[in-house]
């Protein structure tokens, strides 16, 4: 009886030591945003979260709709409980001045996780902040930021013909994909730092615009012709934390590229310091159906139906 009592004990002193080993990952989706298909913040965050969490030493935390909150005495308050014992952060939502993070105290909320070296990876629209707004933090943080009319947005095919020797590049193969890949980011002076991920060269044609906004085309952009551009890249951190930067993610179906999605999944789990297999993380294939589960609910703009023309009065009747 004793001796089953021992195991007992040790099996479950066992299972608590490993899941108070389990790394923490607080994923924010954005709000609603953009026409269908595009922006689809939440379903995009789920896919991975759903593949995240068949990785052992894994735990995920999801929040929608923006940074987390609750409700005190009718009232809606920042929830910054969520982040206790949090490895790292992924923020994928939109971003520019209104970009969430950097409302109230949300950058000193997120400059004290850094100083306990939690990890922040940002994606799509949220590597964008003002200058004077997150700017250095991001630079800090991730190695750089997307800046308006210094780094441009044009919808193009980027083609990633190698990919560099990184655990975030692990099992990964050279992939192209058509989508919203921002370039020319601000990053940290010299690049000090900063690690390429994803590096393709726009065509110049891509270049000469037209840019999603504003539209462009800037000369600086122009005249950097042939070079070049970072589209995904990783910092470590002196603080003992890590960063990464991902410029795609506009377009939802393209989690459907088993290339692009391994990458941000082995992302996240370096992010979180867990050993990328060799091999990359075994991520299950997206199929249709799961493409089109939990997308947001948005507005379509149906074009008004033409007026139905009067009908014209019968000409009287002639008196016999």
């Amino acid at each position: 009886m004793k001796l089953r009592l021992l195991f007992a004990t040790l099996l479950t002193l066992g299972v608590a030591a490993l899941h108070a080993a389990d790394r923490k990952l607080v994923m924010i989706a954005g709000p609603v945003s953009h026409p269908p298909l595009m922006h689809e913040f939440k379903a995009g965050s789920m896919l991975l979260q759903k593949r995240l969490d068949a990785i052992p030493g894994i735990k995920t935390v999801l929040i929608t709709n923006g940074w987390p909150t609750k409700i005190v005495d009718g009232k809606k308050v920042d929830d910054n409980s969520v982040f206790e014992g949090a490895d790292a952060v992924f923020i994928y939502s939109d971003g520019g001045g209104n970009h969430f993070a950097v409302q109230k105290d949300r950058l000193a909320v997120l400059g004290a996780l850094v100083k306990k070296g939690v990890g922040v990876g940002m994606a799509h629209y949220a590597v964008e902040v003002l200058a004077e707004k997150g700017g250095a933090e991001w630079q800090e943080w991730i190695g750089g930021y997307y800046e308006t009319k210094f780094s441009c947005n044009p919808i193009w095919e980027a083609d990633y013909k190698s990919l560099p020797e990184h655990p975030i590049t692990r099992g990964v193969k050279p992939f192209r994909t058509k989508d919203e890949w921002y370039f020319n980011m601000h990053f940290r002076d010299g690049k000090a730092g900063v690690k390429d991920i994803l590096v393709a060269t726009p065509s110049d044609a891509v270049r000469d615009g037209p840019y999603v906004s504003p539209k462009g085309p800037y000369e600086h952009i122009q005249a950097a012709k042939g070079r070049p551009e970072t589209m995904m890249w990783a910092v470590e951190r002196p603080d003992g934390g890590r960063g990464f930067g991902f410029t795609g993610g506009h377009f939802h179906l393209n989690w459907q590229n088993d290339d692009q999605r391994r990458l941000i999944l082995n992302a996240l789990v370096w992010l979180v310091k867990l050993d990328v297999p060799a091999g990359g993380i075994n991520s299950a294939p997206v199929s249709d159906v799961e493409a089109m589960q939990n997308l947001d609910e948005k507005k379509v703009n149906v074009p008004k139906p033409a007026p139905t023309p009067k009908a014209e009065a019968a000409p009287a009747a002639k008196a016999p």
